[in-house]
């Protein structure tokens, strides 16, 4: 059972340093603790996927001891970068930068909102406004921002792209993009978004994932181009819910897929394609089992909002699925907590 800790503290479990660790030649996340046990959990699944010859487990030794030790060193890093940028960058949109406005966001999401504030609001009147893209799987779209926004975001992060100043990986699966707390676009940005539009929605939609208390979050930019991050393997998020937004800019390709929940038996029989859309946003759990297919041609960009409920992971850790072991970490963390928020039935969540 978790103690009192200081409030607004958050912190992240000690299995992000070996848990879940990808290995993308084959298509693969392991639990990595030292050689013997990659053997003897992972041996016949690696050779079946073409790691049969001992220089090819050396190498995959080595890329995961490079992991753990980059994933040990990340928050430190990251702290860094962010105050390089803070005090070097000079952002070529400073507008957006301002708190979030609503001629920012598309008529339809403000709509959408204002009524799950309203009084006497419930799902069936919300999914009148909205797009349910996957009853059984609980997807639903809705555009979320305008093209003029989608388009002055985009002018920002490609001049912070071409830039000289040094950028983090948006996750261990994606090599192109930006993490946007670094940027600078966490406080004026995300923050907002999620407490004053996303949560009111999501509260209907998801209530016993925690939707009506989302807490904190992890927000970052995903790049698909030639020659850089052209797919996506599948996975799940750390995240209760996840926010997925097409900012553009044009290609082919790049559609998404989901399976079930990544505990389920079969979980990616049938998958679900959902294709992108200029300033609309795909909503799901963060277990949902997805993947973005190839690119097929030109750029893509999207906005990728990891939501996350301590009042949720703080009984399990959605990683390792165990109780968490609480690690100090900056900012907001991995969104667990040392209070002891109201019980949320982890078992019912399925």
């Amino acid at each position: 059972m978790a103690t009192a800790g200081v409030p607004g503290r958050f912190y992240r479990c000690a299995c992000f340093c070996s848990e879940n660790l990808y290995v993308a030649r084959y298509g693969l996340h392991v639990r990595f603790r030292d050689e013997a046990q990659l053997r003897r959990d992972y041996g016949p699944i690696l050779r079946s996927r073409g790691c049969v010859d001992p220089k090819d487990f050396e190498e995959l030794l080595e890329e995961l001891q490079q992991e753990v030790e980059r994933r040990q060193r990340l928050g430190q890093e990251s702290a860094a970068r962010k105050a390089l940028i803070a005090s070097s960058y000079r952002p070529v949109r400073p507008d957006i930068y301002s708190s979030l406005q609503d001629v920012a966001l598309a008529p339809e999401f403000l709509d959408a909102t204002e009524y799950s504030t309203s009084p006497g609001a419930d799902l069936s009147g919300l999914l009148q406004r909205l797009e349910t893209v996957s009853e059984e799987k609980r997807i639903y779209r809705l555009p979320v921002f305008t093209v003029p926004f989608c388009q002055a975001l985009l002018e920002e992060l490609e001049n912070f792209e071409r830039s000289d100043l040094p950028k983090g990986r948006p996750n261990t699966m994606n090599n192109y993009g930006v993490l946007l707390h670094e940027l600078g676009l966490d406080e004026p940005l995300v923050t907002p978004l999620r407490e004053r539009f996303l949560q009111p929605l999501l509260a209907l939609l998801y209530p016993e994932w925690g939707g009506a208390r989302l807490d904190s979050h992890r927000a970052f930019v995903v790049k698909y181009a030639p020659g850089e991050d052209r797919e996506l393997g599948c996975h799940y998020d750390n995240a209760e819910l996840t926010l997925n937004v097409a900012l553009g800019k044009t290609f082919t390709g790049g559609a998404l897929y989901f399976g079930g929940l990544f505990q389920a038996p079969s979980a990616l029989a049938r998958p679900l394609e959902v294709e992108h859309v200029v300033g609309q946003g795909v909503l799901h759990r963060g277990g949902q089992l997805h993947g973005a297919r190839a690119l097929g041609s030109g750029e893509r960009w999207n906005l990728v909002v990891w939501l996350r409920a301590s009042t949720v992971r703080n009984h399990l850790c959605p990683m390792c699925l165990r109780e968490p072991e609480l690690v100090e970490d900056a900012g907001f963390g991995d969104g667990f907590t040392r209070e002891e928020p109201d019980t949320v039935d982890v078992c019912a969540l399925t």
